[in-house]
């Protein structure tokens, strides 16, 4: 942690508050767009899901190979997998670095504690350029507001307690805990259809109803059994309800029936290998796999509204401690027995002392009510005919993952339905009041079913992006975020911002980020000239096909709402391409003067 100016209350440009990867991506992102940022983190790691909540096989979509993620998420997996690369032995299979688990949940499936280093580097590199402070241990006790702005955050602090006025400050949260410190709109649980218009949502709206949070462990397949775990208060009760099986319906509630290492009569892959984060078999030393499974998926309490959380998180404890002894004694063996002693919890492994996660695995939190709520009808593709989901004209990133709603408080259904590739409008990251704070990751402007959609690696990777992004140009423009999504010139900066960052802002499969044209694409894309019937059946976006009758003045239109954004003459209306237009516009828009970043002070 760097050395913070000793005045009782220090001026802050962004304060971000919450180190989990939105929170993580909001700092690489203000920081590199030339803000000063202070990033305070509740616990001791920074990255969330993947570091302290152990979930680090990744939930992706299928094309994340590719495209569909911000540069700096890809320099995440890069560098994990550059970790593998060098620690494989001589005449391994690239999938041994590529996917060093060799899970099949995801295509990149790794240790915690390997993501923990790689984020760690991260956060050390973006420290090194002198424009982030970073407190651990560090929780906001208060918000001050000035009307409609807040004016300051109070916070305790290992060294006690302190004060910082921020010209910005952004909830990334993993409960969107400042929310209610701050006055600002927010709802939680599931809300009635009435109010959003969602055919899934209910027909009440019921606070409560917040999704499972799971505390994660990592297991270690020992070659020979080891001691078993003592039996967890409740044991029984624990094991015939939730239940603890290794039968799991799918989406459409299908039974699955999964055996431990092998296929079972030619069924789905094994339980073992779901999660594996280490294959032994690739890379040597211990075999490992992350326990999250629906049997310690917890739905005894709301944690969101939980006066003692400590309480709720210690019986989501016993209860995974409680699947772990009945996959030690009581599970299934593939040749017929019962029991697995030899899955032992890995403290190294988890980077605790007791192998069990350090904070429990979140789905769902406070969400704030901003002026653009994404919705599931926004996002569904049942019944659809198009291949992209609503257009977002003031998009900050992009995402792509099934509305995936685990069992939520007082209830055991779950969904998995399909989506359409969508993006990440800025307006659900603001809300009217307080005008200066943005609100990213499980905190963003999203229900409890769309929620099930952005909550995922990426996309709250994405969501933390534009969140930063959106902070740093505030700050620059001197004005409020909630002023910046009003103002298109504004607005235009920002996601021309996240553009240099390599953040896309549209569905452009076919133009990769090396291609000139890819710039001025993503903006007439998220201008509207992929709008037509045609174009909106197909993710690609054909750029060298001449544009006729209604595509070329939809295009055309849509080059001219960017230029006009930043006061640039529009292109001529002669005959073109959608790649002819990306040029124009980008080469347009090179030419005007760069912008001063605020300048590097602590005082």
């Amino acid at each position: 942690m760097g050395d913070l100016p000793d005045v009782a209350s220090s001026p802050a440009p962004v304060v971000v508050v919450g180190g989990g990867l939105a929170g993580l991506a909001a700092v690489v992102a203000a920081v590199d767009a030339g803000a000063n940022v202070v990033l305070l983190e509740a616990g001791t790691q920074v990255g969330g899901q993947i570091t302290q909540q152990l979930v680090a096989p990744l939930d992706e979509h299928r094309a994340i190979e590719t495209h569909g993620a911000p540069a700096s998420y890809r320099f995440v997996r890069d560098a994990v997998r550059a970790h593998y690369r060098r620690q494989a032995p001589p005449g391994a299979p690239a999938a041994a670095w590529t996917n060093p688990g060799n899970g099949w949940v995801s295509r990149l499936c790794f240790e915690p504690r390997v993501g923990a280093a790689v984020l760690d580097d991260l956060l050390a590199r973006v420290q090194a350029t002198g424009r982030l402070k970073v407190l651990f241990a560090t929780r906001v006790t208060d918000v001050q507001r000035a009307g409609a702005r807040i004016c300051q955050l109070d916070v305790d602090t290992p060294d006690g307690p302190r004060s910082f006025r921020p010209a910005v400050v952004v909830d990334a949260t993993e409960l969107g805990d400042l929310l209610p410190l701050a006055d600002a709109p927010w709802v939680t649980g599931a809300e009635a259809r009435s109010e959003t218009g969602e055919r899934l949502a209910p027909a009440q709206a019921d606070p409560g109803r917040t999704q499972a949070i799971t505390v994660c462990a990592v297991l270690r397949r020992d070659p020979r059994p080891g001691p078993v775990l003592p039996r967890p208060v409740g044991y029984e009760r624990l094991r015939d309800t939730q239940p603890f099986t290794l039968d799991v319906p799918d989406a459409r509630g299908r039974a699955r029936s999964f055996g431990m290492y092998t296929p079972r009569h030619g069924g789905p892959p094994p339980f073992w290998t779901y999660r594996r984060v280490r294959d032994a078999a690739r890379l040597g030393g211990d075999e490992l796999a992350v326990l999250n499974w629906p049997g310690n998926d917890y739905v005894g309490a709301d944690l969101v509204a939980a006066e003692d959380r400590d309480a709720v998180v210690a019986d989501a404890r016993r209860l995974t401690l409680a699947l772990l002894h009945w996959l030690q004694t009581e599970a299934p063996r593939d040749d017929g027995g019962h029991g697995h002693p030899e899955l032992q919890p890995d403290p190294a492994g988890a980077m605790t002392a007791d192998g069990l996660a350090a904070a429990p695995y979140v789905r769902e939190a406070r969400r704030l009510r901003a002026r653009r709520i994404v919705t599931a009808e926004d996002l569904l593709a049942e019944g659809a005919d198009d291949a992209r989901a609503t257009w977002f004209p003031d998009s900050g990133g992009v995402g792509w993952y099934p509305l995936d709603v685990h069992a939520a408080v007082g209830e055991r259904g779950s969904r998995n339905d399909p989506t359409r590739p969508f993006q990440v409008p800025l307006r659900a990251l603001v809300a009217d009041e307080p005008v200066n704070l943005v609100a990213t990751g499980k905190a963003m402007g999203t229900t409890h079913l769309s929620n099930g959609a952005y909550r995922v690696h990426p996309v709250e990777w994405s969501s933390g992006t534009a969140a930063g992004a959106l902070a740093a140009v505030s700050v620059g423009a001197g004005c409020a975020p909630s002023e910046v999504v009003d103002r298109p010139g504004l607005q235009l900066r920002v996601q021309r911002t996240l553009l240099a960052q390599g953040a896309e802002l549209a569905w452009t499969p076919d133009v990769p980020r090396d291609d000139p044209r890819w710039s001025g694409l993503q903006l007439l894309a998220a201008f509207g000239a992929l709008e037509g019937p045609v174009a909106r059946r197909q993710l690609d976006t054909r750029p060298d096909d001449r544009l006729d009758g209604d595509d070329r003045n939809r295009s055309l239109r849509a080059a001219a709402r960017v230029l006009a954004a930043d006061g640039s003459p529009v292109p001529d209306s002669g005959p073109c391409t959608l790649g002819d237009l990306a040029l124009a516009v980008d080469q347009r828009l090179s030419k005007l003067p760069p912008r001063p970043s605020p300048p590097v002070e602590w005082s």
